[in-house]
């Protein structure tokens, strides 16, 4: 076992089309919030860790040189971890296992996309392997609709339950990024306004669909020693962490019982000595790209059993003031810089259990779980954070 590890601050930038800023402005807006949140300067950092969607989707190669200067680390040794989606809890991990090896004692950790200036949906489409799985799963949207209809088939799910359910998904995400001062898409609906808004791919409605974001997020990973040295009393201990892959080609591995989902969350419940993580955790940012996707990643995690999210979530199980609230910040759905977006789920974990999440905080939460999906389909990552030691 290494040595143990915190989360002591978090910087943000304000999320949405950032067409005020240029990209390495746009990251130095969260690298000196984390900075002026902490009272750290970048002399107090041994490293930092930086990533985004791959490069691609910048058009600008070799990233972490071209950010150096936005982020203040000129000079500091520099990892670069691009994981597709799931770059953000990445970039956390390889903070983590940098501090706990006893390598580090302070690590920045900074995930940033500007998709205003790039072509998501051209990256995605095209990145995949050119003679069959490009033209049969259509990016994102394609790759996910199928398998939100493999998972409802699988369990023989009423479809207007199934659909009723992503609805109320929609509905809650959106009415709590007004909640979130960083937050993209802050817009008032109802479930018929996501339930007849027009089809990307069936089953799954624009309503239902993340947004491309321009942002930032920036986090600082402390030893238990420098946390000390520090006198800091509120931060976010990682109590665990899991990663796992699985097939490249979609069709090799299931998607509806998602093995790769299913034994990252494993891998941190037990590390953080989790049992029954529904009556266990407080709260849980679970990176929901697609409100069908979410449900099926509360049967991966353990949040109840296969095929009864639909229900569960109809009853408010997972809602802000529900028994195990999800994504009270408007997650993934409402604000999408990929590069970030991992990030953010953990740096929301963070603040909660810090009890600095502000307007959107969950009452006496003091273990979080964040999570982040990637790869073209085939990562998945969470880390655990907890109030105490």
């Amino acid at each position: 076992m290494g040595k143990a590890v915190a989360i002591i601050g978090v910087g943000q930038t304000n999320h949405g089309r950032r067409m005020d800023v240029s990209y390495p402005d746009l990251v130095r807006e969260a690298v000196l919030r984390v900075y002026e949140e902490t009272g750290l300067s970048p002399n107090d950092v041994d490293g930092v860790v930086s990533g985004t969607m791959p490069s691609m989707m910048e058009g600008v190669a070799l990233t972490h040189f071209y950010f150096a200067d936005a982020m203040a680390s000129a000079g500091k040794p520099i990892l670069k971890t691009e994981t597709c989606g799931s770059t953000g809890v990445s970039l956390a991990h390889t903070a983590y296992y940098w501090i706990s090896s006893g390598m580090a004692d302070l690590v920045l950790a900074v995930g940033h996309e500007k998709m205003t200036e790039g072509d998501s949906q051209a990256t995605m489409t095209t990145v995949v392997e050119p003679w069959y799985q490009r033209y049969f799963i259509a990016g994102a949207p394609g790759v996910f609709s199928m398998q939100s209809q493999m998972w409802s088939v699988r369990y023989g799910l009423d479809e207007k339950k199934v659909r009723d359910a992503a609805a109320y998904i929609s509905v809650t995400h959106h009415d709590s990024a007004f909640d979130n001062p960083y937050a993209h898409v802050k817009i008032r609906v109802t479930a018929e306004d996501v339930k007849n808004a027009r089809v990307i791919t069936y089953p799954v409605r624009l309503l239902d669909v993340c947004p491309n974001s321009d942002g930032a997020c920036a986090v600082i990973f402390a030893s238990e020693e420098m946390v000390k040295k520090l006198g800091l009393k509120k931060v976010a201990w990682v109590k665990g962490l899991g990663y796992r892959g699985e097939e490249y080609f979609f069709g090799d591995s299931d998607k509806a019982v998602w093995q790769s989902a299913v034994q990252a969350a494993k891998q941190a419940y037990d590390m953080a000595g989790i049992k029954d993580p529904r009556k266990e955790l407080d709260v849980a940012e679970v990176y929901n790209p697609f409100t069908f996707q979410e449900m099926l990643f509360y049967e991966c995690f353990g949040f109840c059993g296969l095929g009864e999210a639909p229900d569960l979530v109809l009853q408010g199980t997972f809602g802000r003031k529900g028994e195990l609230p999800c994504d009270p910040s408007g997650g993934t759905l409402c604000t999408n810089p990929i590069g970030a977006t991992g990030l953010i789920r953990t740096a929301e974990a963070a603040l909660q259990v810090m009890e600095k999440a502000g307007d959107h905080q969950i009452p006496g939460a003091k273990l979080a779980f964040s999570h982040a999906m990637g790869g073209v389909d085939q990562f998945n990552g969470v880390m655990i954070v907890g109030s105490e030691r």
